[in-house]
């Protein structure tokens, strides 16, 4: 009864998070680098990275953004793809090459880490990847359900190059659409899946574990490491070993090279974001701003036992929203009765 009870205050505060992105106008959000990708000016290795975001507005309750970044050996700067919708109605391409930064926030939401392959092991596995986006079957197509999409085109490149061992998220909607087949490889390489038209199906493989897909909606659960995977919320469970792993190389707090995450990633008391209203560019040179180190040392906080249920980034921004917000709540009234005592107001005597 209690893991219910807990499952249901992390949906509700998730939504809490998401609601208030979902109400906010989407051109101040921030869109700044999350400081997950290696510095190319300090970093020669080859570098190969996936990431998810939440999608902007209503659909970022149910569904996640998704796009890869590599960035061959001594190369200066990295090279991002990605399909959106956006325009190709217009006839713009769906398939759109560093529209953004490598590892920026995607409107507001701090990308997560799928895939952080480096060094001697991503670099024969660029070129292919390269050749996976050029035979993408739908270029010029997009469809936000049940694809084909962005999550679609990810999951392509993941089954050409399945040394990626790419595991999306239960909240990549589109991700079994599977191009001109009803069955072929898990996105991970490791298992095998059927599906009508991405409405429809079940997959099984080492990494995803067991997957049924109802309209689109994934159910299920993994082995290895165990985790439960739900609709909305995405996966709960023991933290993975790609993602996390790839985010531990890049900081604890996001920080690569001594320069801290960008303003914005802090939840708000009313469980939002703090937006920046810069675009990309504009934040490539003020968001990032040094690390300062204590001018007076102090006493190591005792050390929290650390949760063994992972979630989602947006679950555990929600769960910082709530501290923030009964932290808010705790000084507002504390400040409210001094201003009262002062008054000379007597509370229960009217004067």
């Amino acid at each position: 009864m209690r893991l219910i009870v807990s499952l249901l205050v992390l949906v509700a505060l998730a939504g809490c998070s998401l609601l208030e992105r979902a109400r906010s106008n989407f051109w101040e959000l921030e869109r700044g680098p999350s400081g997950l990708a290696p510095d190319p000016a300090i970093t020669r290795d080859a570098v190969i990275q996936v990431y998810a975001a939440r999608t902007v507005g209503w659909r970022g309750f149910f569904a996640v953004h998704t796009w890869i970044s590599v960035k061959p050996r001594d190369a200066a700067a990295y090279t991002r793809y990605e399909v959106i919708g956006w325009g190709v109605g217009g006839g713009a391409p769906a398939v759109r090459v560093n529209r953004s930064g490598a590892d920026n926030y995607w409107f507001g939401d701090r990308p997560e880490l799928l895939v952080d392959v480096r060094g001697e092991a991503a670099e024969p596995l660029i070129a292919r990847v390269e050749a996976a986006v050029a035979s993408y079957p739908y270029p010029t197509s997009y469809r936000t359900w049940p694809g084909p999409n962005s999550n679609t085109f990810i999951a392509w490149i993941g089954r050409a190059v399945p040394e990626l061992r790419l595991k999306l998220p239960p909240t990549a909607i589109g991700k079994d659409f599977l191009p001109g087949s009803v069955a072929g490889p898990t996105p991970s390489g490791t298992g095998v899946q059927v599906s009508l038209f991405g409405l429809s199906g079940f997959a099984v493989g080492w990494d995803e574990g067991l997957e049924v897909n109802i309209l689109t909606l994934n159910f299920g659960f993994e082995v290895t490491p165990p985790a439960i995977k739900l609709p909305l919320v995405g996966r709960l469970g023991f933290p993975g070993s790609g993602g996390e792993a790839g985010a531990a190389q890049g900081g604890a707090d996001g920080a690569v090279g001594g320069v801290a995450r960008p303003r914005g990633a802090r939840a708000l008391p009313r469980c939002g974001w703090a937006p920046s209203g810069r675009d990309a560019a504009e934040c490539l040179g003020r968001e990032r701003v040094a690390s300062t180190p204590p001018t007076t040392p102090s006493a190591p906080p005792e050390p929290r036992p650390a949760s063994r249920l992972g979630t989602d980034t947006h679950v555990n921004s929600a769960l910082g929203s709530a501290r923030d917000l009964l932290h808010f709540s705790r000084t507002r009234w504390r400040a409210r009765g001094a201003a009262q005592a002062g008054a000379g107001y007597t509370q229960g005597l009217g004067g």
